[in-house]
């Protein structure tokens, strides 16, 4: 089976990271969100993968080549102009010659969706698409989709009232689709899946749906960056947190390495450190990435915090529930807190404070 994956977003919520990368090619605990999201396709059979491209193409090709992600065959479809969910589905569709029933996915989420339960679910139904629901506390900020007992679409209803929402089961952005969805999308226009093809699949009697509790995250914005890689370190999502991690208690309670770092025993706790990283003996980690190469100096405090690789956190510096970018640098006594995001390469003078900011600012 095929999938075709949207990643042609420009990641605005998660500037200015995404300035400078496109957001699936971001690391969650030093392996990129891209290849998360492929890797759990490969595991549900899914052989090959058409990538919808949009924003920074060549920061996809030039990653991976050979066209090889997370054990997926990958080819890149390159939007010539943004498209919307359905008018980039079928550009990509088209593009990778999509004849069989395949699988829609959101480059932006991870998933522990049951896949092969889903395609059995549609193809028990006879259905013409198939959309996978998740559960949450809060509806209000979604559209939520209503079911009948056989679990038949009868109704979308957008962002309703918290204490008036008729169900909490959302959009999961996973799809099952048969080709002839592609004859319902317009080519070469926007179009919205959401708002246009899938309202007039529910008249036809046509569109299914089925829920899971399995983990899901939506990973578009600092606070969910920051929790996908806490659910990793906490031991939400089995097994290690990426996969050339070595649990090594002799450094911490909890702490993973990646190939040699240089790390002075106690000094971390419930963290995984990269390839090449450097934590000096006074200095303290707790519950955080420190990305590959990166620097934490004598005296510096990371705590519920990513580190990208090559960032430096100079000495006595707080770095606190925030996201520190490729080889930025934290000044000596700087404090950075409350989800400040700071961007690839900057500089943070010392003894500077940021307070949920982004850096540079306007980003």
């Amino acid at each position: 089976m095929r999938a075709v994956v949207l990643v042609g977003g420009e990641g605005t919520r998660l500037r200015p990271l995404t300035l400078t990368a496109p957001k699936q090619m971001l690391p969650i605990v030093e392996q990129s969100m891209l290849e998360r999201v492929l890797g759990h396709l490969a595991s549900h059979g899914i052989d090959e993968a058409v990538l919808s491209l949009g924003y920074r193409p060549d920061a996809f090709s030039d990653a991976y080549p050979d066209g090889v992600i997370g054990g997926v065959r990958s080819t890149y479809a390159v939007e010539p102009s943004p498209l919307d969910t359905a008018g980039a589905i079928r550009f990509a569709a088209d593009f990778g010659g999509i004849d069989d029933t395949f699988v829609v996915l959101n480059g932006d989420v991870l998933t522990d969706f049951d896949i092969t339960d889903l395609v059995g679910f549609h193809r028990e139904r006879g259905a013409e698409g198939t959309i996978g629901l998740t559960p949450v506390d809060d509806p209000s900020s979604f559209g939520v989709v209503l079911i009948d007992e056989q679990g038949k679409v009868t109704a979308f209803i957008e962002k309703p009232p918290r204490d008036e929402a008729p169900t909490n089961l959302i959009n999961a952005g996973i799809y099952i689709l048969e080709p002839s969805v592609l004859g319902r999308i317009a080519p070469d226009v926007r179009v919205s899946i959401e708002r246009e093809t899938f309202p007039a699949m529910v008249v036809d009697g046509r569109l299914f749906a089925k829920g899971s509790d399995a983990y899901w995250l939506d990973t578009g914005t600092p606070d969910a960056y920051l929790r996908a890689h806490r659910d990793f370190l906490n031991g939400r999502r089995s097994g290690p947190p990426s996969p050339d991690a070595v649990a090594d208690p002799d450094l911490g309670t909890g702490v993973w390495t990646i190939g040699e770092v240089d790390v002075v025993a106690g000094s971390a706790e419930r963290s995984l450190i990269g390839r090449g990283a450097s934590i000096a003996p006074t200095a303290k980690v707790t519950n955080s990435v420190i990305g590959a190469g990166s620097v934490v100096e004598e005296g510096a405090t990371v705590s519920d915090s990513v580190l990208l690789p090559g960032a430096r956190i100079a000495a006595k510096a707080t770095v606190d529930g925030s996201i520190v970018g490729p080889d930025a640098t934290v000044g000596q006594r700087c404090v950075v807190s409350g989800v400040s995001v700071i961007g690839a390469g900057a500089v943070i003078a010392s003894g500077s404070s940021l307070d949920g900011e982004r850096y540079p600012s306007g980003s």
